[in-house]
């Protein structure tokens, strides 16, 4: 299982929280790419829920990895 920035983006809008079956059905119903299907199929499924993406794919850049100066806007 690998995941990149691109195919974990297809699950950004998912509807959190979602179990792996829930995220597989999102999947396939958007039309995100085979692998994301396969990666989400390669997960160990202990019948929990996810809360984000990162519980997913841990380096998931957040808005914390960017250099964001909030006191600029």
């Amino acid at each position: 299982m690998y995941w990149t920035l691109e195919l974990a983006s297809y699950l950004s809008d998912a509807p959190w929280p979602a179990t792996k079956d829930e995220l597989i059905d999102y999947s396939i119903r958007t039309g995100a790419p085979l692998e994301v299907v396969e990666n989400l199929q390669a997960m160990e499924d202990e019948g929990e829920q996810y809360e984000t993406i990162q519980e997913i794919w841990e380096d998931y850049p957040s808005d914390e990895d960017y250099l964001w100066n909030e006191d600029e806007y």
